[in-house]
C-alpha cells in the first residue's frame, strides 16, 4: 500500500478547507486557482504539518488550516514555475497558463499566495513568510544556473534548500509550533523537514530522467531541454571524460533538444554514475531526517514520519 493512503482522512480535511477557501468571483480566476489544487497531488507537506503537530501532543484539527495554507503556497510556486519554464503539463494535466492564459495564471498564483496567509495560524505567519522569500531566491538561482557551466554541488545544495526544502521545513516547523513543541522539538522537526526536502528534490531529479512519462505527468528529460543543472548533471560534468563532457555540455546548452539528444544525455548520466551518486546522497539526507526524530516522544505520528521519510526516496512519482 502507498504510505500516503494512510492519511486519506487528513488529506480530505485539507482538501475541504482548500475548496472552501477557493470559492469566489471572478469565477474564471477561482477555477484557474483550483485547477492544480484538485489535480491529485500527494499533499505530503500538509500531512507532515499535521503529523508534526500530533508528534508533540497537538491535535489534527489544530493544524488543518495551516496545512491547507502550505499546500496553497506550494501550488502557487508550481503555477509560476510552469510559467517560467513554459511547461505544458503538470500532474498529468495541462498547466494553468496553457488552459487559462498567462495573465490569469499569474493572478491565480498570486491569489493562492495571499489566501495562504489568510488561512494559516497567526503563530506561523513568520515561518511561511520567510520560506516564500527563500523560495523566490532559490528559483532565481535555478534559472541563473541554466547559463552557467561552473555550477558546483554546493551551489546546487543551496539552490534546492531554498527552492524546495524550505517549504517542507516550514510545514514541519509550523506543525511543531501549533502543537506546542519545546524549542528542542521544534528545531528537530525543522531539521527533519529541511533534510527531507533535500532528499525529495534529489528524487524528483532522478524521476525526471527515469520515471514512466505517464506517471511523471510531464515529458521525461524536460529538465535537459531547459538546461537545468541538477546534481546529476553537475556530477556528470565533473566526472565524464573530456569528449563526453563536451558532448553533454553541448546538449545542455542547446534550447529545444531532439528526442535522440535527450536520450544521449540520459545515457551519459548513467555512464558517469551520477544517477547512482544522487540516489546515495538522497539516502544520506533521509537518514539525517530520521535521526532527528529521536528528539521526539515515541508516538504513532513519529513512526509515520519515519515511514514518510523512506517513502520520499522510494516513490515512483
Amino acid at each position: 500500500m502507498d504510505v500516503m493512503q494512510k492519511f486519506d482522512e487528513e488529506r480530505r480535511l485539507v482538501s475541504l478547507e482548500i475548496q472552501k477557501t477557493l470559492i469566489g468571483k471572478p469565477e474564471r480566476l477561482y477555477v484557474a486557482a483550483r485547477h492544480l489544487c484538485l489535480a491529485g497531488g500527494k499533499m505530503v507537506r500538509p500531512v507532515l504539518c499535521i503529523l508534526s503537530c500530533r508528534a508533540v501532543g497537538g491535535r489534527t484539527e489544530q493544524a488543518v488550516n495551516t496545512g491547507a495554507a502550505i499546500e496553497l503556497m506550494h501550488t502557487f510556486t508550481l503555477i509560476h514555475d510552469d510559467i517560467m519554464d513554459n511547461d505544458d503539463m503538470r500532474r498529468g494535466k495541462p498547466s494553468v497558463h496553457k488552459l487559462y492564459g498567462l495573465p490569469t495564471a499569474i493572478l491565480a498564483g498570486d491569489l493562492l499566495y495571499s489566501k495562504a496567509f489568510e488561512l494559516c495560524d497567526p503563530k506561523t505567519v513568520h515561518i511561511l513568510s520567510k520560506a516564500t522569500s527563500e523560495i523566490c531566491e532559490g528559483q532565481d538561482l535555478d534559472m541563473s544556473f541554466e547559463e552557467r557551466t561552473d555550477v558546483s554541488e554546493a551551489d546546487y545544495m543551496e539552490m534546492i534548500a531554498k527552492k524546495t526544502a524550505v517549504l517542507l521545513k516550514a510545514a514541519t516547523e509550523s506543525g511543531a509550533v501549533i502543537g506546542g513543541a519545546s524549542e528542542k522539538q521544534a528545531k528537530a522537526l525543522a531539521f527533519y523537514g529541511l533534510n527531507l526536502g533535500l532528499a525529495f528534490q534529489m528524487q524528483d531529479d532522478i524521476l525526471g530522467l527515469t520515471a514512466d512519462e505517464e506517471k511523471l505527468g510531464k515529458p521525461v528529460g524536460s529538465d535537459i531541454v531547459e538546461g537545468k543543472k541538477s546534481l546529476i548533471a553537475i556530477r556528470s560534468i565533473e566526472t565524464l571524460p573530456a569528449a563526453e563532457k563536451k558532448e553533454l555540455l553541448k546538449i545542455l546548452r542547446k534550447k529545444g533538444n531532439s528526442e535522440s539528444e535527450i536520450k544521449r544525455a540520459v545515457n551519459l548520466f548513467h555512464e558517469s554514475g551520477a544517477i547512482e551518486y544522487c540516489k546515495k546522497k538522497a539516502g544520506e539526507y533521509v537518514k539525517n531526517a530520521k535521526d532527528s526524530l529521536e528528539a521526539l516522544p515515541k508516538t504513532e505520528a513519529r513512526d509515520d514520519m519515519y515511514r514518510i521519510a523512506d517513502y520520499v526516496i522510494k516513490r515512483e512519482l
